[in-house]
C-alpha cells in the first residue's frame, strides 16, 4: 500500500486509512479484531475512531487489538476525535470544545485507547459557541506535554479551517495537520472551498464516506428500495442525502455506469474503481474504508494497487461534476477568479 506524508508532519501514512465507526454496533469485537489483523496485513497504518462512536466502545475495542497485536501497533498511527462526548452525560460542558470538555474527552480517549498519546487528535466538528483559540491553545498545549503528537479537524468548512490556522500562526501554536471531509464522486462539492484551505495550509484530507454510504458500492439499483442492512433503511442516513435524492439524480447512475464500465476493463469492482479515484486526487492523503464487515474490507483493500489511466479520471470526473449556481462557485465565478499570465 503507498505511504504518503500526513499534512505538515513528520508522521507517515497509509493511502487508505481503516475507519471504525461500527466498531462495538455493527461490527462485533472478534470481527472488528479480524478487520485490523487483515488491514495490517495489507500494509494499512492509520486507525480512525473517535470518542463517541458507540459510547466509547470503537476506542475500547481499537485498545485491546493495540494491546494484543504490540508489533503491529509500533506502525499504527491512531487518529480519534472529540466534540461530541461519549453520549453519557449530556450536560452543557459534556459536548464542544471548551478546555474541561476536551480535557476529560482526551484523558478518556487515552484510558480507553490504552496509551500514553493519541498521534492525530481532531476537532470533530465546529463549536459555534466556543473561540477557535481556546481549543487550540489546549491542542498546543497537549502536544506539549506529549500527549497527542499532531492534531487536525473533521467537518469544518473552508472559513473555519482558514481562521484557526492564521488564529494559530498569530500566537505561535502548532498548527493543524488534517482535515477529514466527506468526499466522493457524488459528493464532490467539498471542492469548492475545502480542499482548496486545506492545500493553502499544507493539511493533510482524510476523506469518509469515500462510497457515498454505500452508493458506490454497486448494490444498489434504480427504484429498488433499500434492504434492511443498508445504511439507507428507512431512506435516510447520517449526514448524507436521502435515498430518494440519490436515486432520482441522473448522475448517480451516470456515474455507477462508468465505474461499472471501468471496472470491466481493468478486472476490478465498482467500489475499487470507485475508491482508487478518490486515492488518486491530488488533494487526498488517506482515504477512509468504513467497512462492516471483513468481506467488505477485503473488497475495498483491492483498490490499493488499483491505478486509473488520466482518461479514465477524467470520465469520472466529468460525469460526476456537480451542479454549481453560477456565483460564487459557478463557471463564470471561476473564470473572474482566474488568468493568464
Amino acid at each position: 500500500m503507498e505511504t504518503r506524508m500526513l499534512g505538515n508532519t513528520g508522521l507517515a501514512v497509509s493511502e487508505f486509512a481503516l475507519g471504525t465507526m461500527t466498531f462495538g454496533d455493527r461490527t462485533d469485537e472478534e470481527t472488528a479484531f479480524r478487520m485490523m489483523d487483515r488491514y495490517a496485513e495489507a500494509g494499512g497504518s492509520l486507525i480512525d475512531t473517535a470518542d463517541i462512536y458507540n459510547l466509547g466502545a470503537s476506542e475500547e475495542i481499537v485498545g485491546r487489538w493495540l494491546a494484543s497485536r504490540t508489533d503491529e501497533a509500533e506502525d499504527m498511527v491512531l487518529a480519534s476525535k472529540a466534540r461530541f462526548g461519549t453520549g453519557e452525560r449530556f450536560g452543557p460542558n459534556s459536548r464542544g470544545y471548551g478546555r474541561k470538555q476536551l480535557h476529560e474527552s482526551l484523558d478518556g480517549s487515552l484510558r480507553r485507547l490504552g496509551v500514553d498519546a493519541i498521534d492525530l487528535y481532531q476537532l470533530h466538528a465546529w463549536d459555534p459557541l466556543t473561540p477557535i483559540s481556546e481549543a487550540l491553545r489546549f491542542l498546543d498545549d497537549a502536544m506539549a506535554a506529549g500527549k497527542i503528537h499532531a492534531y487536525g479537524f473533521s467537518n469544518f468548512t473552508g472559513w473555519q479551517i482558514t481562521k484557526a490556522v492564521y488564529e494559530a500562526r498569530l500566537h505561535g501554536w502548532a498548527e493543524p495537520a488534517s482535515i477529514q471531509p466527506q468526499y466522493s464522486l457524488l459528493v464532490r462539492e467539498t471542492e469548492s472551498e475545502i480542499m482548496d484551505a486545506a492545500d493553502d495550509a499544507g493539511m493533510a484530507v482524510l476523506p469518509w464516506s469515500p462510497l457515498a454510504g454505500g452508493w458506490l458500492s454497486g448494490k444498489y439499483t434504480k427504484d429498488d428500495e433499500p434492504d434492511t442492512e443498508s445504511r439507507f433503511a428507512g431512506r435516510v442516513a447520517n449526514l448524507q442525502s436521502s435515498w430518494e435524492e440519490r436515486n432520482r439524480d441522473p448522475r448517480t447512475w451516470r456515474v455507477l455506469a462508468e465505474l461499472e464500465r471501468i471496472g470491466t476493463e481493468r478486472g476490478a469492482s465498482i467500489p475499487q474503481v470507485a475508491l482508487a479515484w478518490t486515492a488518486a486526487q491530488p488533494c487526498v492523503t488517506s482515504v477512509i474504508l468504513g467497512a462492516r464487515t471483513l468481506k467488505q474490507l477485503e473488497e475495498n483493500l483491492g483498490a490499493s494497487g488499483l491505478r486509473l489511466t488520466a482518461t479514465e479520471l477524467d470520465a469520472l470526473g466529468r460525469l460526476s461534476a456537480p451542479q454549481l449556481t453560477e456565483y460564487p462557485y459557478g463557471r463564470p465565478a471561476l473564470e473572474q477568479r482566474s488568468r493568464e499570465v
